[in-house]
């Protein structure tokens, strides 16, 4: 089991080192801003701490630029100095918390998926899209729960997970095609990758508003998400996750949508919208 679950970890790092963005990374005229968001992104939630060498190998810098850029990052706060190397500063953390769509949504779901977690006991999650992938504004966990594969302000790929089917379901017929034409990684044997049997999940999404991911992301998890309408359209989703049959995340079907409609209504969506 250990063997299996660092094998998926060992996949999801090289996704999302796969999934950097090529233009930040390869692009020798790229501005001192560039050059620094590349070091930045190098780190991962695996790579927490890194030397000044494998910083610059991954973000694509001569070694002596990425001195230079990583001292002034210290400086300013967005890196700190650790024990073998560097690693994200306190600064990030708290200029984060002030992204206004992100912090207001938090705020206003956190009662919500508190209520959630009372009822099912397992660890509640929030996300938004960002391009082909979801990020996780927040997560409530049972005490004595681990779901290693997320994290708030963590990413995977929208295809293969409940909240991001979930939300591609609602999204415009544009964006759909977009995620439909592009390679969708597997991430497990049970990933979805054939663009019309994901186009036939997500029909049946936008008919029943809930969505499963029956170990598509991870092995041996299942996950339930329903999706959250604001005012003005799709916000994100709401999902509740863990070790579970496939049988009883049919049972928390209902649990998950009714919270989400809750939510739904209160960001204030019209009825028909919020189910």
């Amino acid at each position: 089991m250990n063997h299996v679950v660092h094998g998926q970890e060992l996949g999801l790092r090289h996704y999302h080192h796969a999934m950097a963005n090529p233009a930040i990374r390869n692009d020798e005229s790229r501005s001192t801003v560039l050059r620094a968001i590349a070091v930045l992104e190098v780190f991962t939630a695996e790579d927490t701490e890194l030397s000044l060498g494998v910083l610059a190998d991954r973000s694509g810098n001569p070694r002596s630029s990425t001195h230079r850029l990583v001292t002034d990052l210290v400086t300013c706060g967005f890196l700190e100095r650790g024990q073998y190397g560097y690693r994200l500063g306190a600064k990030l953390f708290e200029i984060g918390h002030l992204v206004p769509l992100h912090r207001r949504l938090r705020e206003a779901a956190l009662p919500f998926m508190q209520d959630l977690l009372e009822a099912t006991h397992l660890t509640v999650n929030l996300a938004v899209r960002d391009g082909n992938e979801i990020v996780y504004v927040e997560k409530l966990v049972q005490r004595g729960t681990r779901v290693p594969h997320t994290r708030s302000g963590g990413r995977l790929p929208m295809h293969c997970t409940g909240l991001g089917k979930a939300i591609l379901a609602f999204s415009n017929k544009e964006e759909v095609e977009q995620i439909l034409a592009d390679q969708l990684v597997a991430l497990t044997p049970h990933t979805i990758t054939n663009p019309v049997d994901l186009r036939g999940d997500l029909a049946d999404i936008r008919q029943t508003h809930v969505a499963f991911d029956d170990q598509e992301s991870q092995l041996g998890l299942f996950c339930v998400a329903s999706p959250v309408i604001g005012r003005h359209g799709l916000i994100g989703a709401i999902s509740v996750t863990g070790a579970q049959a496939a049988e009883h995340t049919q049972r928390l079907a209902p649990v998950v949508m009714t919270v989400a409609r809750a939510l739904s209504r209160y960001l204030g969506a019209p009825q028909t919208s919020a189910g």
